[in-house]
């Protein structure tokens, strides 16, 4: 198998040979059928390479992971309702015992183990918390954090955006303030200072509960010693719940479901006349001087868009006729566009006519998600007993919001 490095070298020398058809011909209709079909075979490497080099990475990324350190806090907290580290492991052992065979092969012991994962130790059916005699017990931290890391996988907001973790899913407000247009002023001798208030705002995240909906494993493979259930299952529930995430946080209405960054996005530049499926180089420019230097200098600013913007986007160039995008050719350094790293986001809208179609700018002060700490199990034994199969379905509790929109701007393409 090819080394991530010998990924990058082949995509490098297939990007400049893609650039050598395309300089060939003063435009792409001045091209030969030849030097076309050329450039476009080199266009499809340079593709498949990237996709190549972007799956390395994750398997990389995700091969390095200490599942055990992922999250921290949901561990000490494990520890801390269970007793102590011996007793948190044994409350995962449990766990998985009645994963895999149900609450019938639990020996007393391993029931009143279990028991320590009820939310406050005590029943709250009224409040609707599943608990483990209603059949659903909080998941070990090592379910959670494989999870998780598969709802990032699904999920570019994940990637970019502020991220916090609660205890509980109460309202969590906090006061906001914009005092940009505000500034000091030279005080004469002997003259009153001037007032001017601090005006001051709200915003507040709450808790929607995402659910993976249902899962049937067959009772062969639940007996299986050799499938790594736990893993397939939160990979399979993770990813579910991710995609949905993603696409609220991304495009939500803020109606019964998180407000997107997307959504309500200031516009910072839009296309010209006759542009409803492009963008131009001056556009990109405009747009990135479109946030204010303050969010752009930071180090975090980027892009976000849908694969096939990012396709456009590659064929552009700029005054000198360089290309906009920058293929990275070490590992650990990524690919930019104008200099600025890109977040390929697939619940973006693509381009068409009025759609917000490229975001720019530090999407780690402009939005933020929040979590609801644990990921709830439920595990449906009789409902499927005829077939010989046992239903899961996880819930996850998480909210998203923007909480500063100067800091991103879009490019919205012409209407026509």
């Amino acid at each position: 198998m090819p080394t991530l490095q010998t990924l990058l070298d082949k995509r490098a020398s297939a990007w400049a040979k893609a650039q050598e058809y395309q300089n060939r011909s003063a435009s792409e209709a001045d091209m030969s059928a030849e030097d076309r079909a050329a450039w476009d075979a080199a266009l499809a490497d340079v593709e498949q390479l990237s996709q190549d080099i972007e799956r390395d990475e994750r398997h990389q990324r995700l091969a390095s992971v200490d599942y055990s350190q992922v999250i921290d806090a949901t561990r000490e907290a494990d520890e801390e309702r269970h007793g102590g580290p011996d007793k948190a492991a044994a409350y995962a052992d449990a766990w998985r015992t009645w994963m895999r065979d149900g609450a019938t092969e639990l020996n007393s012991e391993e029931r009143n183990t279990l028991r320590t994962g009820w939310v406050d130790r005590k029943e709250l059916r009224a409040q609707g918390v599943a608990t483990g005699a209603a059949g659903g017990y909080l998941v070990p931290p090592e379910f959670r954090a494989k999870m998780v890391e598969a709802q990032k996988f699904y999920s570019s907001m994940r990637d970019v955006a502020e991220v916090i973790t609660t205890d509980t899913g109460a309202d969590l407000p906090w006061p906001t303030n914009d005092d940009t247009a505000n500034e000091g002023a030279i005080l004469s001798e002997n003259t009153q200072v001037t007032e001017q208030d601090v005006t001051l705002g709200q915003e507040e995240l709450g808790a929607y509960t995402y659910t993976s909906k249902l899962v049937r494993v067959s009772l062969q493979l639940l007996n299986d010693s050799g499938f790594d259930l736990e893993s397939w299952l939160a990979r399979k529930l993770g990813e579910r719940i991710g995609r949905a995430q993603n696409r609220h946080f991304t495009t939500g209405t803020g109606t019964n479901q998180p407000e997107g960054v997307q959504t309500n996005a200031v516009v910072g530049v839009t296309g010209a006349a006759g542009q409803v499926d492009s963008v131009t180089y001056d556009d990109l420019i405009d747009l990135i001087h479109s946030v204010d230097p303050a969010y752009r200098l930071g180090g975090r600013a980027g892009w976000m868009l849908h694969d096939t913007t990012l396709g456009t986007a590659r064929k552009l160039k700029d005054g000198q006729n360089r290309p906009l995008w920058e293929p990275s050719v070490q590992a650990g350094v990524p690919d930019m566009l104008l200099g600025y790293r890109y977040s390929v986001n697939q619940n973006m809208p693509t381009m068409a006519a009025d759609a917000k179609s490229i975001l720019f700018g530090d999407f780690f002060a402009g939005y933020v998600i929040r979590d609801v700490q644990d990921v709830q199990l439920l595990r449906l034994a009789e409902r499927y007993a005829d077939f010989l199969q046992v239903g899961f379905l996880a819930f996850a509790r998480a909210d998203g919001v923007p909480q500063d929109t100067a800091a991103y701007r879009a490019y919205r393409n012409a209407t026509a």
